[in-house]
């Protein structure tokens, strides 16, 4: 009998909660067979079989466990029976060839004339039953909170008591930006063979403002403030556990292609449930697009513990004036926000308007300026 246990799953993950076993006591396993999914506060873990046999499940799903935690067992040796031989058919009985005797149908029963009715009054109609109150139960639904929601919950909540959080505000006009994917999408994708989208290019901006003002690269360690020298870049991913922030790594050395592919690779495995601790860990700055979903205007909360989160939005085309003159363009709104400790007003603002300038004129991105 071999025990299932917990495997460790990194230094800063404790437990988990069993979000779903993938076979039912009495299944027959094999080695490498994925038998449950263990959802953490960062990750969710598949815990594979070290043996085959027959599973037997001790903690059902939606169970707290820690490391270490035994929630099941497989008993060795056991194989999948034989199919087993279908017994052959009977042959049917041949059928037989006597007459059917046929029954002689009732004699009609004598007819009698109905008496005619006497003047009754008329009947009132039923009174109607009273609507049925509706019952309590199946009107809401209670589940258990995620660990990955319960994460959320906690940070976010942390980050609005311990960080000074202001946001501010600012839009910038997307053709520059649109006309240039128009133009490279074809060549692009037939070189690199993804696509060339929004992101790539607000990764470039943001690492360029940080170069432009390194004092919203920084971030609180006790009574310090620790300068970060790298550009470790988050970016916000919405999935059906919860948001998570993959960092896309040395965003400053990469190439677009190089971004784009590694947002496509962390798209695949935020899908797959196969993000792992390392990929969320380290960034020093947070890119949060809300316009995928719609969103006109919001104030991003910080992730903790970064110093600044920025806000992309939907695009929409709007009047503006280029020139003196009244013009549509597609527009979008940008917010920062940051955190007020560390952060003076003045830099968030340069900051801001440092990328929304990288992304009116994207040339910008190319030399640096």
């Amino acid at each position: 009998m071999a025990d299932i246990k917990i495997p460790a799953l990194g230094e800063s993950v404790s437990g988990g909660q069993i979000s779903k076993w993938h076979f039912k006591t009495g299944d027959l396993v094999k080695p490498g067979d994925i038998l449950l999914t263990l959802e953490t506060d960062k990750v969710a873990a598949e815990i594979t079989a070290e043996t085959g046999g027959e599973l037997s499940i001790l903690l059902a799903e939606g169970a707290d466990v820690e490391i270490g935690t035994v929630v099941g067992s497989i008993a060795e040796g056991k194989t999948a029976p034989a199919a087993a031989v279908a017994p052959a058919p009977e042959p049917e009985a041949a059928p037989s060839t006597a007459p059917a005797v046929a029954e002689a149908p009732p004699a009609p029963a004598p007819k009698t004339e109905a008496p005619k009715p006497a003047p009754a009054p008329q009947p009132q109609a039923a009174a109607k039953p009273a609507p049925a109150s509706k019952p309590a139960e199946g009107r809401v639904t209670r589940k258990k909170m995620s660990p990955l929601r319960r994460k959320i919950a906690d940070q976010l909540v942390s980050a609005q008591q311990t960080a000074a959080i202001l946001t501010t505000f600012n839009e910038c006009d997307m053709s520059a930006v649109m006309a240039l994917r128009s133009k490279l999408q074809d060549s692009f994708v037939a070189k690199h063979g993804v696509k060339l989208g929004f992101m790539s290019f607000f990764v470039k901006a943001v690492v360029e403002a940080l170069k432009a003002v390194p004092g919203i690269n920084v971030r609180v360690d006790g009574d310090e403030i620790v300068q970060n020298h790298f550009h470790d870049i988050g970016v916000a991913v919405g999935t059906e556990r919860g948001l998570i922030v993959p960092v896309l790594r040395d965003c400053d050395s990469k190439s677009f292609a190089d971004l784009e592919k590694d947002i496509l690779a962390y798209a695949a495995k935020a899908k797959e449930g196969k993000i792992e601790i390392a990929d969320l860990s380290g960034g020093v700055f947070t890119i949060s697009n809300g316009g995928v979903y719609g969103s006109l205007l919001s104030t991003p909360i910080l992730n903790p513990p970064q110093s600044g989160i920025l806000g992309m939005h939907s695009i929409q085309q709007r009047p503006v004036a280029v020139d003196g003159q009244v013009v549509i363009r597609p527009m979008m709104y940008l917010a920062l926000s940051y955190d007020h400790r560390l952060v003076d007003g003045k830099e968030a603002v340069t900051f801001l308007i440092k990328v929304r300038d990288s992304i009116q004129d994207p040339q910008r991105l190319l030399f640096g300026v």
